[in-house]
Formats: structure tokens, sequence, C-alpha cells
């Protein structure tokens, strides 16, 4: 092993923060710095694989955006991102500025127009981790630890988990260590970091995403997506230009067959595609708040314009009805997964963009309105376990909170997408589908679950779909509630 201190530091040539007053430009530089240094690093390390003599450490950094504004500038208060809410020197680092082009074109032109100064983009002092530099390439393999002569860690950055967290989302860092305040909720290490998950977990390329999450926890709303996608392929005015199945199954033409994976991954994704991201996802999180949170918490990197649950849960009320829909308008928390980054005391407000396109989606597709309406869903809170089998211990206690909460629903996701839809600046909302009403003799069992699948899921996700189309039609800025916003909030959504 070679002591890293005896290795000269080999790096890209070195370039000068350049200052913009164009967006398209800035944009154009930090994906030329980034593509240079991932190529530098790749190049690197093909060079050691093929048993080229080492002459040093290979470092390559992240570019960065920086600006610095002097005033207490007057801006719409209306908008809640896109400014800085006093003078100072801002900045984030920057990753893969292809895939985020228009959001960060967006994000850069609102500070110049807001603040009338102009961005800085140069080379930032954060080294890229030859992982991360190498994730997506599918030509490249990096070798497990003993392959190669000498041990990567030696010769590249590789990731540091002490500098990828959530600090800045979670409000418990306020300044980068050269005292710049933070531009972005997240980090390019963070971000990252969350690519390569949600490549893993879904088996989709996160280029496939679109910027309306649907969030379900049965395969039965998968199948009803599919034969949705395939029916707006089929239709040359749906705007719809494909669909994406798990291994990246890309398909245009409505009758194209998708290969089926040998081993589905742990949260199966499905894309269908509009232009810039205008598209809707389907994820299917399965059953648990573990899967929540993991799920949001690298789909959050992604900026999306809004996420919802569409999924099944137990009606505490009589005169609750099997296929009943549940709007939440608050939740009970008792998840336990959000409780070190979100504090339980923490209220998880209704948005009310979100829930006015939900409540206009269910009439829409059913047809009903009014009194009618009313009949068919009920508003109120749902509260999250942790539990799947509650039932199984003594009621008393969680009976009596669920009463004292006056929830009118239980489930396993919904509260845990709605914190951290919340943590994250994200829109959320909650329709879920009663299935059980295990407090009144009704439990999900086979032949009863069977008849309820086959006569609700496809309503119910059409219900979904909807309100995501809705949700599109209406202004960015009008979705982005302030509500969301904290006292010192980053400019980038």
């Amino acid at each position: 092993m070679i002591p890293k201190d005896t290795l000269a530091l080999l790096t890209p040539p070195e370039s000068e923060h350049r200052f913009y007053t164009d967006p398209d430009r800035a944009v154009e530089r930090l994906e030329a710095l980034h593509a240079e240094a991932t190529r530098f690093l790749i190049d690197a390390f093909n060079r050691v694989a093929c048993g080229e003599r080492v002459s040093g450490r290979f470092r390559a950094y992240y570019p960065e955006i920086r600006m610095v504004t002097t005033r207490h500038d007057s801006v719409d208060s209306r908008l809640s991102f896109g400014h800085v809410s006093a003078p100072g020197v801002y900045a984030t680092t920057v990753t893969r500025p292809d895939l985020f082009h228009h959001y960060l074109r967006q994000q850069i032109g609102l500070l110049m127009q807001n603040h009338s100064v102009p961005v800085s983009i140069g080379r930032s002092q954060t080294p890229i981790p030859l992982h991360f530099a190498m994730a997506g390439r599918g030509d490249i393999h990096l070798p497990e630890n003993g392959e190669l002569a000498l041990s990567l860690r030696d010769l590249f950055d590789v990731p540091d988990l002490a500098t990828t967290n959530d600090d800045i989302v979670n409000g418990e860092q306020l300044h980068s260590s050269d005292g710049a305040l933070p531009l972005a909720l997240f980090t390019a290490q963070r971000v990252d970091y969350s690519l390569a998950r949600l490549a893993h977990y879904t088996a989709t390329n996160p280029e496939h995403f679109q910027n309306y999450i649907l969030f379900t926890n049965y395969q039965f709303y998968v199948d009803e997506f599919e034969a949705f996608a395939r029916a707006q392929l089929a239709d040359p005015e749906s705007g719809y230009t494909a669909f994406v199945a798990p291994g990246d199954a890309v398909i245009t033409d409505p009758d194209a067959p998708i290969p089926p994976l040998p081993r589905l991954p742990q949260m199966p994704t499905y894309h269908l595609k509009s232009e810039r991201g205008a598209g809707i996802t389907l994820v299917n999180i399965g059953v648990g708040p573990s899967n929540a949170k993991t799920a949001t918490d690298h789909i959050a990197v992604l900026r999306p314009h809004a996420w919802v649950m569409v999924g099944h849960c137990a009606g505490l009320r009589n005169s609750q009805a099997l296929g009943d829909f549940v709007l939440a308008h608050a939740y009970l928390r008792e998840d336990n997964v959000l409780d070190a980054d979100l504090p339980v005391w923490v209220p998880i407000p209704a948005l009310a963009e979100i829930q006015i396109a939900l409540q206009e989606a269910v009439a829409q597709v059913t047809q009903l309105e009014g009194y009618a309406l009313k009949r068919i869903m009920r508003t109120g809170t749902v509260a999250t376990i942790d539990n799947r089998n509650w039932e199984l211990r003594d009621q008393s206690g969680p009976v009596q909170r669920l009463s004292q909460s006056r929830a009118i629903a239980l489930d396993m996701e919904s509260a845990t997408i709605a914190a951290n839809g919340f943590r994250f600046r994200v829109p959320y909302g909650t329709l879920l589908c009663v299935s059980d009403k295990p407090l009144h003799g009704e439990l999900k069992l086979p032949g009863m679950a069977s008849g309820f699948y086959k006569t609700q899921v496809a309503r119910h996700l059409q219900i979904g779909i909807r309100a995501m189309e809705l949700l599109r039609d209406m202004p960015v800025e009008k979705i982005h509630s302030r509500k969301l916003r904290s006292f010192t909030e980053t400019a980038f959504l």
C-alpha cells in the first residue's frame, strides 16, 4: 500500500470562475466542467486498470454555482423560491447538469431576474468520488477490492458518508466550510448518492423519472397503469411520448412487448413520459414506512413538482364502505422512521393545491358532486403505523389514540410520504381507498379482496392520474406552496 501523502495530486487543468448573466451559458459551463472532471477520472481509472504505472493520486472536482448579493432585494412575496432572503455569499455544488439542465436553467434564471446579479460558475473544492463519476456507465465496471494491484482508495476519492447527508434539508447546516450559505437543498454528493440508489431500487435510469409521482403499495395498480399508458400511446393527441418499465425497457408502440426481468427490483417503477418531464411516474413501494422513506429520500433530489400516495387503507369508521375514498387532511405519525429527521411535534399541513386537485379528480372520474360525492369520500386524519399486524396486540391503546386523533383511516405509508414531502419541500397529498375495516369485523380476506380489487383499482388509479394532470396544468410557482419553506430558505426549489 502506498501512503497517500507520498503521491502527487493529479487533477484536470485549473480553470477560473467565470461570471454569467445568461442562464443558458451558465448551464453550458456547468455541463462542460462536469464532463471534463468525470472524463478525467474515467480515463485515469482505465489506465490504472490496464496496469499503467501509477505516478500520482487522481482527483477531480464538482463544478459549483456561486452568487453574491449585497442588497435586501424586494421580490414577489407570493413566490416561494428563486430568491435569497438576505445579502451574502451563496453557493452549491452541482452534479449531472445534463440531467438537471432545465431545472438549473430555471433556478439560475430566477436568481438573475430577482437580484440583478450575475452568477459565478467554476470548480469547487469538493472532490468527485470515482464511483459517482462512473455510475450509470454500462461499459465500465468497478473491480472488487484485490483485483487491481493497488486499492482504489489509494488512488481516487471514494464516497464519504460524513459529507453525504441531509443537514441542509433538516436545517442543521447554515454555512459551508468557506462561509457561503447554501443555494440548494442538496449537495452534489448527496444527489449522486441518490441517483445511484434510484437506479438500484427501481431498475430504471433516473433520467426517465417524471415530475409527477404516484406511489402505490400494490401490483394491481401497476397493471392498470401499463394498460392506461398503452392507451395513451395509441392516442396521438395524448401528449405522452413513451412508456418505460423496469430494466429501462422503453416502448413507443402501444402494442410493443415489454421484456420481462428475471426478477423485479425492490421498488418497481414505471414512467409514462412527456416533454420536459411533464409525464407521470408510478412507484410500487410495497408495504411499510421504511420503503416509503427510502423511495422519497432518493426521488426528492430530482425535485419533482408533486407526489401523491394512492394505496389501500383500513377504514376506521363503521359508516365507511369498502371502496370508499379517504382524502387525508392531517396525519397521525406512528411510523417512527422519520423521528430523528423531523420530530413528531412538527405539523404536516394539508396543501390546498393538492387537496383541490384530488377532490376535483374524484368528482370528474366518478361523475359525482355535492352530497353524492361526500357519500363515497371522507376527508380526515390518516394514521400511519409501522406494525402491519397491530390488530393482534392489545387494542385499547392504539384504538384510543386513533379515536382521540379523529383518524378515519390507517395505513403504513401515507404519513411517511407526506412528512418527507414536507421535509424535502415537495408538494404532497394522499388519496386512499378503503380495502378493509378491521375494527368492525371486515378483515381483508382473499375472496373479498379479489372482488374489491377488480372493481376499485382501475377507478382509483384513474383518479390519481387525473389529479396529476390537473396539477400539471397549474403554474409551477402555484404548486410549490410557501407552507413548505422555512424562515431562512435556499433559493433553489
